[in-house]
């Protein structure tokens, strides 16, 4: 059996893909030990002033990595085979070099595949993920993946340079930022610092821009070493790394199952309408049902649908709350199935302001706090399970369900 290694979970779409899971385009991934070793690790160094002579050299059949530096001067880094090692790639091509095509979360589960295939800000090759085929299985990123050719190629205009050790390296166009949580993927974390990292593994800070040519500052003191529950951000996707040890302390799609049944085995009422409510199956997901709890997210009463309480027709999400006339909004809430984002296993009692995804205090306080990348220097937290940008001075809020008058 190949020993597990860890797990790369994709933030989407409340743990599915708008049209399902297809092929090497899933919504979560498992990295498992390869029955031959995969990796490469860099070997000769070439300095070449000919287009001709770089080209022999990339097409030897051999994984290298070009950096054009003038039309007269290319260093070309070969790379040969690491017993080692298994390496992973990720990236929006669905060349056979890629195990883990990535498209663009579109926040809200507003999926549109015309939007992703001409906005697309993914590098087809974005980064890769290599693995130690022995324990304790550590695993490291490298910005840009290897092409059908074996080939990864920095362009004059590409962001490089060459190290005080000699060894050249850069960045690519939009970057793969990386950011450790504090304290693991656990109920105490704390959101770390984002970093880019380079081609050759190597972490710096931020540049102005997510495609400016001057890179950050070197960060002697960080590693390209994944963490459990170490975010990557792929300028369009941000995927979530759970190592399988975390994956044994974190709740299971039973144990949500299980807490959804215990809310509705309560019975929760309407206080208005008197009537009794339940979360959905998490098989249902997309349907709004008659019996859907939902919620006024300004002060959290829990309420089943009523088609009054508008305050005005402009504003058409703006209701009143009946019990305490708070104005906000008013949303059908959904339970968060995707058991890898939850950081404990405690009650669903918080839901996400403004798209009503309800998970535990802990969960939703995290995830509320972790500053997301958002276009080309943006940063703003959004809801795991659908991306949508948080609102609201907290972000999330507590619910308060009516329990049964009986």
């Amino acid at each position: 059996m190949p020993a597990p290694l860890p797990y790369l979970q994709g933030i989407v779409y409340n743990g599915s893909l708008p049209n399902g899971d297809r092929g090497r385009r899933k919504s979560r991934f498992a990295l498992c030990k390869r029955s031959k070793a995969s990796g490469v690790k860099p070997s000769t160094v070439h300095v070449i002033s000919t287009p001709q002579a770089s080209k022999a050299i990339s097409s030897k059949g051999h994984h290298s990595i070009s950096f054009t530096l003038s039309r007269s001067q290319t260093v070309v880094v070969e790379y040969i085979h690491d017993k080692d090692t298994d390496m992973f790639q990720v990236g929006r091509s669905t060349e056979s070099p890629i195990d883990f095509v990535v498209t663009d979360t579109i926040s809200g589960n507003q999926n549109n595949d015309e939007t992703q295939i001409t906005q697309s800000t993914i590098s087809r090759f974005a980064c890769r993920i290599v693995c130690d085929r022995s324990p304790p299985y550590t695993a490291r990123i490298f910005a840009a993946g290897f092409d059908s050719s074996k080939n990864i190629f920095l362009g004059e205009k590409a962001a490089k340079w060459k190290n005080p050790d000699g060894h050249m390296d850069g960045l690519t166009t939009n970057g793969v930022l990386v950011m450790h949580p504090k304290g693991g993927f656990t109920e105490e974390s704390k959101p770390g610092v984002w970093r880019e990292i380079s081609v050759c593994g190597d972490v710096y800070t931020l540049r102005e821009t997510r495609s400016a040519q001057q890179r950050g500052k070197l960060v002697e003191n960080e590693t390209n070493i994944l963490q459990d529950g170490s975010l990557i951000d792929l300028c369009g996707a941000t995927l979530l790394w759970r190592t399988a040890d975390g994956l044994l302390h974190t709740p299971t799609q039973k144990h949500i199952e299980a807490l959804r049944q215990e809310i509705n085995a309560a019975r929760p009422q309407c206080p208005v309408g008197l009537n009794t409510l339940a979360f959905p199956s998490i098989n249902r997901k997309d349907v709004v049902e008659e019996k859907q709890p939902w919620a006024y997210l300004s002060c959290g009463h829990v309420h089943g649908y009523h088609n009054w309480g508008h305050r005005s027709d402009t504003e058409a999400n703006e209701r009143e709350c009946p019990m305490c006339r708070t104005v906000g909004p008013y949303v059908p809430l959904w339970l968060g199935c995707e058991a890898a984002f939850y950081v404990d296993a405690g009650p669903p009692t918080h839901a996400f302001t403004p798209c009503g995804h309800v998970c535990s205090e802990k969960s939703a306080k995290y995830w509320s706090q972790i500053p997301l990348p958002h276009g080309t220097h943006a940063f703003h937290a959004a809801c795991p399970f659908c991306a949508t940008q948080l609102s609201g001075e907290q972000k999330c809020v507590k619910l308060i369900f009516q329990g049964p008058i009986d």
